[in-house]
């Protein structure tokens, strides 16, 4: 049974389309949306528009930005001879967040994942490579620690390693705040051997 107008379910309907949207949050964006001003609702739509116009790329990094090149890329203030690894732009705004990273980025659109037949041609890592010609010293590669994660940080320091530059991974295990007892074993081992000095 419909509970609302055509229209209102067609709202409701595409906005559940997106990620993370259940049934229920579409219905209270839908509601919000509708009862927002008109110049506000108009201004929603126009961005959305705009964006998916306009938005594309990076051609260095291949971080989503509207210029040919993204501002990390064009910045002076960042050194351009360490370059992060990570499988999407949500992962780079995370380790912008925290203000101490000052290379750049290497953004792959995804991981290895033989199960779900996404292999080496399907990421940015031929663009990665090319990117490995200029004058780099350090590759930080910064994949999740999950499956697909490990598998593409491997494949990277095979094909990197023989280059002379330095590949390294980031440590990753125990959340602060988090109970040992409560931790899997491959995040403690890991916690354990990216241990540092006191």
């Amino acid at each position: 049974m419909d509970l609302y107008s055509e229209q209102v379910n067609h709202l409701v309907e595409e906005l559940g389309r997106l990620p993370g949207i259940g049934t229920k949050s579409a219905q209270r964006l839908a509601y919000h949306i509708i009862n927002m001003p008109h110049d506000q609702v108009k201004s929603l739509s126009d961005s959305i528009i705009t964006a998916k116009e306009n938005v594309r790329y990076c051609k260095e990094c291949y971080t989503l930005t509207d210029k040919e090149v993204c501002p990390i890329c064009t910045s002076t203030k960042r050194d351009k001879k360490i370059i992060m690894v990570v499988e999407t732009p949500r992962d780079l705004a995370a380790y912008e967040r925290t203000g101490k990273y000052t290379g750049v980025y290497h953004v792959l659109h995804g991981a290895i994942s033989p199960k779900l037949g996404i292999g080496q041609d399907d990421i940015k890592l031929k663009e990665l490579i090319i990117r490995l010609r200029e004058d780099v010293e350090e590759l930080i590669v910064a994949t999740n620690s999950g499956v697909e994660g490990e598998i593409t940080a491997m494949y990277i320091s095979k094909l990197v390693k023989p280059t002379g530059i330095k590949v390294s991974r980031i440590a990753s295990g125990i959340p602060v705040g988090g109970d040992l007892e409560c931790i899997d074993e491959v995040t403690l081992l890991r916690a354990l051997e990216g241990r540092v000095d006191l």
